[in-house]
């Protein structure tokens, strides 16, 4: 997950510095298998900003709708903050939430990414 705040991109780069160090010592068979947007608001131009970002860079890296050029991206989302205060996911707090939909399409994205291969 990557936050679409302003150290986001920043801390990709570390992390992709992380993983080449542990798969040069530790486990060479480790990769990264995407990354996903996280905390995006529509109103805010720096989410928008870290997006595009990641669609230069990182563009086959990110998550898709279906065999769309849609992407997965997690919302701000009042129903994701307080499902876990609720005891429960957020899939079973509210399904029709922003928020619910959005890790839905996630799973469904990554099932699709495990069967494809």
């Amino acid at each position: 997950p990557i936050q679409c705040e302003f150290y986001a991109l920043e801390g990709v780069a570390l992390i992709l510095n992380t993983v080449k160090v542990v798969k040069q010592t530790v486990n060479r068979n480790l990769k990264i298998r995407g990354f996903l947007p996280t905390m995006y608001s529509l109103q805010n131009n720096l989410a928008k900003e870290t997006v595009a970002n990641l669609r230069e860079y990182f563009d086959d890296k990110l998550f898709r709708i279906g065999k769309t050029d849609d992407l997965v991206i997690i919302p701000r989302n009042i129903k994701l903050a307080e499902s876990p205060s609720f005891g429960k996911p957020v899939i079973l707090y509210d399904k029709k939430s922003a928020g619910s939909i959005a890790y839905q399409d996630l799973a469904k994205s990554i099932m699709e990414q495990k069967w494809a291969r």
